[in-house]
This record gives C-alpha cells, sequence and structure tokens, in this order.
C-alpha cells in the first residue's frame, strides 16, 4: 500500500516537492491536553509498553495538527533496559539508573539482547500505528545514539556535563567502546526489527553529542553512528540528529544519511554550508520561539523556510517541544509550512 501523503519521504529522497514537510520532535507528548489524561493514569513505561496507548499517543498529534509524519512514541531507554540495566523515569526528576556501568564488571553484565523478544511491545505498537495511520502518513521509528546511550547508562540521570560518562570514556576506552558496541550492536538490531514492523523512516537522536570535542565526537559517537547507518540505509530512509553538532555535519553528509537534523544554533546557511549543500536538512526552530506570538511563528517559520530553501527540507523544531507551548502556537507553527508558497 502506498502512503497518501508521502511529502516527508519525498524530501528525504531530496525530490522537488510543493512545499517542505513538518513535523515536531516530541509532538506525541507533554504539551497536549489528551496526552496529559494518558499520563494521570498510567506511569511512563507502562505507556510505552502497552501497544493501545503507544499508538493513541502516536496518532493524537496528528488528529489535531495533521502533521506530515508520525513519530512512534517510546524512549530512548528501552534499549538499555532490554540490555539488563534497570532504568526508572522518576516524575520531575527524569530518567534514573540505580546501578549505573562504572567498570570493566558493569560491562561485562551488560547483555545483547533477543531484541524481538525485549522489545517486541515496541513492534506491536508500531503495527497498532500503523493501522490507526491507515496509510495516510509515514511513520518514524527512532532510538538514541549509542553516545547518548551511554552517557544515561554510566551517569545514571540526566546531566549538564556528563562529567561521569566522559571521565569513564577517557580513563577506561577499552571498556567503555566495549559497552559502545553492545549498545550498537542492540540498537542496530533493534531499527531493523521496527523496519520489518512497519515504520517508513528512522530517526538517531544523538542528543549528548554536543558534550564531546570534534576529535572525541569521532571516537566515541561518530563511528558507531556510521555502523548504524551502514547497516540500514538500504532498508530505509535514515536521519541523524546531533544536538550541538554542527562540528560534524561535513562527515555526516558523506555517511549515506537521507537527512540531517539541525539544531537552533546552527543558522540555515551555515548548516547548508557545512554539509555540502546537497544533502536534506531538518530543522531548526527554537522550541521556546513557540511561545512567541502565533502571527509572529508564522513570520519566522517563512522565513526559516525561505533560508533553508523549499527543497531537500524538512521543516521540524531545534531539539523537542516544550511542555508549556499553547496550542494555539504549536498549529500555527504547522499551518505556516502547509500555506507555505514560495514567491
Amino acid at each position: 500500500m502506498s502512503i497518501k501523503n508521502d511529502l516527508f519521504l519525498r524530501a528525504l529522497k531530496g525530490e522537488t516537492v510543493e512545499r517542505p514537510p513538518v513535523w515536531m520532535m516530541r509532538q506525541a507528548g507533554r504539551y497536549l491536553p489528551e496526552f496529559m489524561a494518558i499520563r494521570d493514569k498510567y506511569d511512563f513505561f507502562t505507556r510505552c509498553r502497552t501497544p493501545e496507548l503507544a499508538s493513541e499517543i502516536t496518532v493524537q498529534p496528528i488528529r489535531r495538527y495533521g502533521m506530515d509524519a508520525a513519530i512512534l512514541f517510546s524512549d530512548i531507554l528501552v534499549i538499555p533496559q532490554a540490555m539488563n540495566i534497570e532504568v526508572q523515569m522518576k516524575p520531575n526528576f527524569g530518567p534514573y539508573l540505580p546501578n549505573p556501568v562504572t567498570d570493566q564488571k558493569g560491562v561485562d553484565q551488560v547483555i545483547v539482547p533477543d531484541v524481538n523478544v525485549e522489545l517486541d511491545y515496541v513492534m506491536q505498537a508500531i503495527k497498532a500505528t500503523k493501522e490507526l495511520l491507515n496509510n495516510d502518513i509515514p511513520l518514524i521509528g527512532f532510538a538514541g545514539s549509542p553516545w547518548t546511550i551511554l552517557c544515561y547508562v554510566v551517569q545514571g540521570q540526566g546531566s549538564k556535563t556528563f562529567d561521569k560518562a566522559k571521565e569513564f570514556c577517557f580513563t577506561n576506552p577499552v571498556a567503555a567502546h566495549q559497552l559502545l558496541q553492545k549498545i550498537t550492536d542492540t540498537t542496530i538490531a533493534y531499527l531493523k526489527a521496527k523496519v520489518n514492523a512497519g515504520v517508513d523512516a528512522v530517526q538517531v537522536f544523538d542528543s549528548w553529542g554536543g558534550m564531546l570535542s570534534p576529535v572525541d565526537y569521532q571516537e566515541f559517537s561518530f563511528q558507531y553512528i556510521q555502523q548504524i547507518i551502514d547497516a540500514l540505509k538500504d532498508e530505509a530512509p535514515v536521519i541523524v540528529f546531533g544536538k550541538g553538532c554542527w562540528f560534524a555535519l561535513g562527515d555526516m553528509a558523506k555517511s549515506g544519511a537521507a537527512a540531517l537534523g539541525v539544531d537552533w544554533t546552527c543558522s540555515a546557511r551555515n548548516a547548508r554550508y557545512l554539509s555540502g549543500g546537497n544533502i536534506t536538512l531538518q530543522g531548526n526552530f527554537d522550541p521556546a520561539r513557540l511561545l512567541s506570538p502565533p502571527a509572529v511563528i508564522k513570520k519566522m517559520v517563512t522565513q526559516m523556510i525561505n533560508e533553508f530553501g523549499k527543497d531537500k527540507y524538512v521543516v521540524n523544531l531545534g531539539h523537542g517541544i516544550l511542555p508549556n507551548v499553547p496550542l494555539d502556537n504549536a498549529k500555527a507553527f504547522i499551518d505556516a509550512v502547509k500555506e507555505y508558497r514560495q514567491n
């Protein structure tokens, strides 16, 4: 069955389009009242593990705003959970890992699981979501980058610096690379299973890539992302989003990825220049700018599209949508793209 609105997939292929496609990172979530109603009844990982809930949450923003792609409601930390690492989601705190991996012994205890068993609930959520979407728009599956997963697994929680994660990599590089490889092998199997279950594209979130220097980024992050791209690019388009990773856009553009995400600190002009000008880019509206009045948002979105160009471009935020964004402002963002006409 062909997808009725394939604008997003055409943009990933670099085809000429009438307007760029639009979706928002974290669009299935905490700014929507219908999401909060489910959140009040079920804890975080219950929502992730229950296909009916995950699929319903995935399509909520589509019903309300009509984005050009849906992204499966899940979390990057389902991977370490499947690898025998306990992960809790604490209200008003975020992820908490009570037994962080800090030495070789800890790395040895981490398993590469059978993803079709341990993460079967994700595959069921994909199938349930595909039914709800009814081939109207594509579905995106995602995973965290191996480095970003390592950050949580070693640090034990979120951090502004991930100092413990970096210390582990720099003082114990052999164990760090073993851990990164285990995460990479699991992630490749996981994303392949997602494609088999029905997702139309995948995105790798390197949320903490910008914590590393350009040299360390190559060693501890990008070489593992490259393995993921190599394993998946012939099965589905791969989008790579590295927050704060403008310095790697040149290498990323040669990686075989279909598109590169850009955060709001990198201008459209710089992103096109650094990536060589031939690859599809995605981004890069500052999520906090969705707190501006709707008229200002519309004007800024139009300007952003003009700067990136309508082709080889996917309109998105430069990071996930904030919980306090007014519904009308989210609508203004989506509508501005749908109403876009090249002058």
